[in-house]
């Protein structure tokens, strides 16, 4: 079992930033990849970037205004957003995929008021 842990989220400032931190813990050989979806009320979930191998990947909404890291030895997953938009609000949680199977977190909590 992996155990996916988010924090970083809360209220802020359109225009703002902040930054969202995943760590997984439990049963870890290798993590695949790792990225963050995120839900907004009465809409589906929308992947917003992930990270595998290096190589990052971004939904159109969000390029060059959010960045995906990762801390391999930690095991984390960091997403840093900026410029951020009330039209960003939701809950963001992470995703990371060991194996074959892949394990989601609860998520966090991101308003973004105008």
């Amino acid at each position: 079992q992996v155990q996916l842990v988010e924090s970083g989220g809360g209220l802020v400032q359109a225009g703002g930033s902040l930054r969202l931190s995943c760590a997984a813990s439990g049963s870890i050989f290798k993590i695949n990849a790792m990225g963050w979806y995120r839900q907004a009320p009465g809409k589906q979930r929308e992947l917003v970037a992930d990270i595998r191998d290096g190589i990052t990947n971004y939904a159109d909404s969000v390029k060059g205004r959010f960045t995906i890291s990762a801390d391999n030895a930690k095991n984390t997953v960091y997403l840093q957003m900026n410029s951020l938009k009330p039209e960003d609000t939701a809950v963001y949680g992470c995703k990371a995929v060991v194996g074959a199977v892949t394990y989601w977190g609860r998520g966090t909590q991101v308003t973004v008021s105008s």
